[in-house]
């Protein structure tokens, strides 16, 4: 007899819906066809024991498994579950008409126990797409999915339960979520203030300015000087998420398999900092079989490089394309992945090996030729494509003893999202551009234009500091963004000046 149930692939951040066709005929042997990796051919062991443990059996006969399209390779151990209710459909052991009206998914342990997947919520709102009646997958996944509305979510715990309900007398209740009060449950937490912030006003400036236009930034100081402390804090600052970036955002974790166990939503930007021994496959993603990287896990948020001259430069280089492109495509032979890459790079660093270049009371011990090769770890076109370069000097001990608190996060987020705001009715028209730092070139010169002042003032800032043309436009993006905080519609001298002040760490200016 012939059976076929429907489970689903994930390819990138996105599902394809996969057709399991058991047939159980007369003959003996096990057959498993249509490209599955090892993982998916060992569930004819856990099958088995799942089924023996729970009361039925693996028949005796020839039974071939097909899972279509064959020319996709299957992967993951996902697979289980489908395939069991085929077997048990086409040997007749269970009487399923409304079998083929859902989507299966889940690991099956050897006593029938369901074990969570990676990416639920992908797959659901493609079997919404199709029409499905609904999606059976383990209970740890089921909040995930039922975020997707207008389809029928069953989170089981065993394969009994799947069967039940494939049987017409469920014993679980749909599990249901309410997407807009899980996403605004948490719409404005706040767990690091900058209120706690001890002095750097000018540090808090500049992340004000990078928040606000969704600008990259790089931190420099001594150690200790308050470079990691600031950085946790500025998805603080950045607007709250929207509906759409919250779903985005948790496409990518599902996939990664970084969501909670049991959460539905990502409702807070995240916030990834990689240690400097990453590689470059774990940065941008890719493997054998390719998973998004940590420029993906932050898209909709911020990637912190803490220490940069110390992560290996072949890793640092391979940012360079998906911070210009905000995506990273993944090339194989067989197949090419997209991933989504929209991240605010936020770097610090120290100034020199020993720490202390520049520094108001301790002395540096570097020779000049040391700084200046130290600085050159990280690339021209590397530091081109970071549009503040921000100093951070030592809070004084006055400062710190100090008992008021500084501003607070919210207070700043208020400007930034006010700011924001003027740069959304600004690209209406363009729905790949949110914020200035998005813009191209001709947007550049539509709403970048200068006065005859701020124009000298950027042309003896490019002769003397040797600029290139990206850091030009670079200038030119957060000078719009400045004069957006102030609320005004033409960029003024004061704005461009203080823009090439965010250009310190330019090799031609730096120590000067």
């Amino acid at each position: 007899m012939l059976v076929k149930t429907y489970a689903s692939a994930v390819h990138g951040i996105n599902a394809t819906t996969v057709t399991v066709e058991t047939d159980v005929s007369k003959g003996v042997n096990f057959f498993m066809v249509g490209l599955p990796d090892s993982s998916v051919k060992e569930s004819q062991q856990r099958i088995e024991a799942a089924l023996r443990t729970n009361g039925y059996r693996l028949p005796g006969r020839k039974i071939v498994v097909n899972l279509a399209p064959a020319d996709l390779k299957k992967e993951g151990s996902a697979y289980d579950l489908p395939i069991a209710m085929g077997i048990l459909a086409a040997s007749e052991q269970i009487q399923s008409e409304n079998i083929g009206d859902y989507i299966i998914l889940g690991e099956l342990s050897l006593d029938g126990t369901v074990n969570p997947v990676k990416g639920a919520l992908p797959i659901t709102i493609q079997a919404m797409k199709e029409k499905f009646k609904g999606i059976i997958l383990p209970e740890q996944n089921a909040r995930e999915a039922a975020v997707v509305n207008d389809i029928v979510v069953y989170g089981v715990k065993n394969i009994k339960e799947v069967i039940d309900i494939l049987t017409g007398s469920p014993t679980i209740e749909p599990t249901f979520v309410d997407t807009r009060k899980e996403f605004f449950a948490n719409y404005e937490t706040i767990d690091l203030d900058f209120a706690d912030v001890k002095g750097q006003l000018n540090v808090k400036r500049a992340l004000e300015i990078a928040a606000a236009g969704g600008h990259n930034v790089i931190m420099i100081g001594a150690p200790g000087s308050g470079k990691t402390m600031l950085s946790k804090r500025i998805p603080s600052i950045l607007p709250p998420f929207t509906l759409h970036e919250s779903l985005e955002t948790t496409k990518i974790h599902s996939v990664a398999g970084t969501l909670p166990n049991g959460s539905a939503l990502m409702t807070t930007r995240p916030f990834r900092s990689p240690h400097h021994t990453i590689s470059d496959v774990a940065l941008v993603g890719g493997g054998a079989y390719p998973q998004p990287g940590e420029i993906s896990l932050a898209h909709n948020g911020v990637l912190f490089l803490d220490e940069l001259p110390e992560f290996k430069r072949q890793v640092l280089e391979v940012m360079r394309q998906p911070l210009e492109d905000r995506e990273i495509t993944i090339s194989r032979a067989k197949f090419t992945v997209n991933y989504p890459a929209g991240f605010m790079l936020v770097a610090s660093m120290n100034p020199c090996p020993c720490g202390f270049y520049n520094h108001p009371e301790k002395e540096c011990t570097c020779r000049p030729s040391d700084v200046k090769k130290y600085l050159g770890k990280i690339s021209g076109p590397l530091l081109d494509r970071i549009d503040l370069h921000v100093e951070v000097i030592p809070v004084p001990f006055k400062d710190l003893t100090l008992q008021e608190k500084g501003e607070s996060s919210a207070e700043i987020r208020a400007r930034v999202i006010k700011a924001r705001e003027i740069q959304l009715k600004r690209f209406a028209d363009s729905p790949k551009i949110h914020c200035n730092a998005q813009m191209s070139s001709s947007k550049i010169r539509l709403y970048c234009e200068l006065d005859e002042a701020s124009s000298q003032i950027l042309k003896k800032a490019m002769e003397k500091m040797g600029l290139s043309a990206r850091a030009y436009d670079r200038i030119l993006k957060v000078s719009r963004t400045i004069a957006d905080l102030e609320g005004s519609e033409k960029i003024q001298s004061h704005h461009v000046a203080e823009a090439i002040n965010y250009r310190s760490l330019d090799k031609d200016n730096w120590g000067l």
